[in-house]
């Protein structure tokens, strides 16, 4: 094992309730999440921002974030439970342990699935898909290292994807 390696567990639980009709995974909690104890806790993450934007709003605090998501009919998590990773790098991830994100569909009314970025879409169709039999959508990463995507690129392709009628 690298020395920069560290093997960690994901330290905070999913945001989702009975009513979650739409979920999204991320891959692993940044430095700067597991700092801040919730998800997309990097300012320069334009997760939040994306959000604000397609529903006009805006979200300041972890509370405000966990009371929008469920008042949206949102579920947020990330597939990977614990791994091995180089401080927030999605490409130093190994010997990755998938969370039970079956467990969180039987608990909920999730009608959809949508990734944040590559390493969550090929974390969920590698150990996730084959147990819940629920195609998932890859989106575009709202990572500040996908910096080829702008932040209205990145609304637009969003967008399309994560309003739930």
């Amino acid at each position: 094992m690298n020395n920069s390696e560290t093997v960690l567990t994901h330290p905070f639980p999913p945001v989702y309730d009975r009513e979650s009709r739409l979920l999204i995974l991320g891959s692993f909690p940044s430095v700067k999440s597991r700092e801040e104890g919730f998800y997309y806790g990097n300012p320069r993450n334009r997760f939040w921002k994306i959000l604000e934007i397609i529903f006009n709003t805006e979200l300041r605090t972890i509370e405000e974030k966990k009371a929008f998501l469920l008042s949206r009919h949102i579920a947020l998590w990330d597939c990977i439970a614990s791994c091995r990773i180089h401080a927030s790098s999605d490409s130093s991830i190994t010997d990755a342990i998938p969370n039970d994100i079956a467990s969180l569909l039987k608990k909920s009314r999730i009608e959809r699935i949508i990734t944040n970025g590559n390493k969550a879409y090929e974390v969920y169709m590698k150990y996730i898909c084959p147990m819940v039999k629920t195609e998932a959508v890859r989106l575009p990463s709202t990572s500040p290292a996908n910096a080829a995507w702008s932040l209205e690129r990145l609304t637009q392709a969003w967008k399309e994807y994560i309003v739930i009628s």
